[in-house]
């Protein structure tokens, strides 16, 4: 029988690529000029760990009550705009918790990836900052209102100039944010209209108020009536990630009232398990990756083979989401929880991966030929394997819904059931969530793509022609 070229360098295209992957995903490529770290890709040391494994920091709000009346609602209207903060800020393992009676709002989080010396107080600040948009008459501070905060701005969002490919904010307006700029653009024709970012911090002036800061946007000169309800913001030096920071600030809402830190109450909480902890579950983890490989490859030998460097690109496809590796995934807090979310899409992988060496032998006992038999058992096992994962997809976005950004969908329709529970289990079952999510994507890019590709370009090598490497009991 004579065997087509076409084909052979698969294998080898595709175990390239998923060591590449590995090695990237764990151990990030970066560059330094002098004392300065450039990251390309992030690694595993980029990882944010949860407050479980690494610890991190305690933080206390408490509202400016001079002058202010302060019910439960907007306490709890505080603190959902608090935890829609963390989650803008990529820190899924959180613990926010409100002290009506004593008008505090306590908040936990974890320390970020790397970090040796922790500014406390410039992180909660951060937190405790409320951020609007002002529209005014020219381009003074002084001048006339014309839009002003969430009942003129409903959203916005980064956006990019088709023409200079700039990035700039876009912005949707309300109703009757809508009529107002439409009335206002249509009398200022030929005149400006400057757009400023009012910030409220959480430090005091002298006078015990809220210090209020105004900084310029843009200042645009007004072309023509704008009657859609929608309009851009742009400027030099907007990076693209000012402009994301920018929009996440303003849509996290403004708090109902200004928010202080008692700098005298921040405190440093310790890990629940510690780095050792870690380094125990780091290095079982692997022991156990190991063995589970290798019992796959005596088992099902060169199917063994194919499954355990599929396993190797789901685990560091895994770990590249987490960390940030992709530029369009941002970076993750892993929790015990996450990594037990890791552990589970491995094992699923390893499911689908049995489900599929079995089926091919079944195919040899039924007469067929190498590539008779591994077509087949490809094509038969892949309802099962999509129906399983299907099913653990669903059940992750779910998690992810129910116990994610109280913004979010699935959140407000699970909120009923949730609010039963303690906010302190929120990030760890959202790091679950998360993990099994992505755990389960590259499942199916690797268990299924990637093996069937490795697996049929390895079988056209002459020396691989014999059904005993794949599970059958005599020659072809």
């Amino acid at each position: 029988m004579k065997l087509k070229k076409t084909g052979k360098l698969n294998f080898f295209v595709v175990f390239i690529l998923i060591l590449a992957l590995t090695y990237t995903a764990f151990f990030g490529v970066e560059n330094y000029y002098g004392d300065n770290r450039e990251i390309i890709f992030k690694g595993a040391q980029d990882i944010r760990w949860g407050i479980d494994i690494k610890g991190g920091v305690e933080a206390v709000f408490s509202p400016n009550k001079k002058d202010v009346e302060i019910t439960a609602e907007d306490m709890d209207a505080a603190k959902a705009i608090i935890e829609t903060r963390l989650v803008n800020e990529n820190i899924t393992d959180y613990e926010v918790y409100t002290d009506s009676g004593n008008h505090q709002i306590i908040v936990r989080f974890p320390w970020e990836a790397g970090e040796s010396d922790f500014d406390a107080v410039a992180t909660v600040k951060k937190l405790g900052t409320s951020a609007v948009l002002v529209f005014r008459k020219g381009s003074e501070k002084t001048g006339k209102i014309v839009l002003q905060g969430a009942a003129d701005v409903k959203s916005t969002y980064p956006a990019v100039d088709p023409e200079t490919n700039n990035p700039l904010v876009a912005l949707e307006l309300t109703s009757q944010g809508k009529d107002k700029f439409a009335a206002a653009t249509a009398a200022m024709k030929g005149q400006q209209i400057s757009i400023w970012l009012s910030t409220t911090t959480s430090e005091l002036d002298e006078n015990g108020e809220p210090i209020v800061e105004e900084v310029l946007l843009s200042a645009p000169t007004v072309q023509e009536v704008i009657t859609n309800g929608e309009c851009t913001i742009s400027g030099d030096g907007m990076t693209a990630e000012y402009v994301k920071e920018l929009s996440e600030q303003i849509n996290s809402g403004k708090l109902p009232f200004a928010l202080t830190v008692d700098d005298s109450k921040l405190q440093i909480i310790s890990p629940t398990l510690g780095s050792d902890a870690l380094r125990v579950m780091l290095i079982a983890g692997a022991i156990a990756f190991g063995v589970v490989c290798l019992l796959m490859i005596l088992r099902y030998r060169l199917n063994g083979v194919v499954a355990a460097i599929a396993l190797l690109g789901q685990l560091a496809g895994s770990i590249a989401c987490i960390s940030g590796f992709f530029g369009s995934v941002n970076s993750f807090t892993l929790t015990v929880p996450g990594i037990a979310g890791i552990i589970l899409s491995v094992g699923v992988g390893v499911d689908c991966n049995v489900i599929a060496a079995e089926r091919i032998r079944d195919e040899f006992e039924k007469g067929k030929t190498i590539d008779g038999a591994i077509d087949s058992g490809f094509k038969n096992s892949l309802s099962a394997i999509i129906d399983g994962n299907v099913t653990i997809v669903i059940v992750s976005l779910v998690l992810m819904g129910a116990f994610g950004s109280p913004d979010g969908i699935m959140a407000k329709i699970f909120s009923p059931i949730m609010s039963l529970f303690g906010t302190a289990i929120t990030g760890s079952i959202y790091s679950f969530g998360y993990t099994l999510l992505v755990g389960t994507i590259f499942n199916l890019i690797m268990g299924v793509v990637a093996s069937k590709l490795m697996l049929k370009s390895i079988s056209k090598f002459k020396v691989f022609r014999k059904p005993w490497f794949y599970g059958g009991k005599t020659n072809a």
